[in-house]
């Protein structure tokens, strides 16, 4: 079955309108995705790495994300990602929005997203086992000093390079 998105105007109002997942945006709507940063007690961060055979970034961490689908809200989508790519289930209570971004072009690709960065605090743990989508081979938790060093290396996905300025300090 097709993944559908549904279709916001700008300032994110819903349209009513869906969209099947690799189809063109229309120029003038945008589709919800949400990154989930995951903070455990010891200030540690929940990184995964991308399954090799990922058409995007194969083999490089990130946090968890993706699109939210039709119907759901970005609360819904951070929380149904999470479960699906790294086996972690997570609270309502534990997430907030740490940064909203209207993302029209990404290194002069067109995006037309609107991207909800949540992050969750919280003792629970990942388990890959449960993960169904099987988009990430391993979930760790790392240090901001271990991320800034993955990244250094260009090991991380270099759009989530706003952690620094935005997540590990929130």
């Amino acid at each position: 079955m097709p993944e559908l998105w549904d279709l916001y105007t700008r300032n994110r109002v819903v349209t009513g309108q869906t969209i099947r997942r690799g189809e063109d945006l229309p120029e003038d709507r945008f589709h919800l995705v949400v990154h989930v940063w995951i903070k455990n007690p010891k200030g540690e961060f929940l990184v995964t790495r991308r399954a090799p055979d990922r058409p995007t970034f194969p083999n490089q961490y990130e946090c968890i994300g993706g699109s939210v689908l039709a119907g759901e809200d970005s609360l819904q989508g951070a929380l149904r990602e999470s479960f699906e790519e790294a086996g972690i289930r997570l609270r309502p209570e534990e997430g907030r929005v740490v940064r909203t971004v209207l993302r029209e072009r990404i290194g002069g690709a067109r995006f037309n997203d609107i991207l909800d960065v949540w992050l969750f605090e919280t003792d629970a743990q990942p388990d890959l086992a449960l993960a169904p989508t099987h988009e990430a081979t391993e979930a760790k938790w790392r240090t901001p000093a271990q991320i800034e060093e993955l990244f250094s290396k260009g090991l991380f996905v270099y759009t989530l390079d706003y952690f620094f300025s935005v997540v590990a300090n929130a």
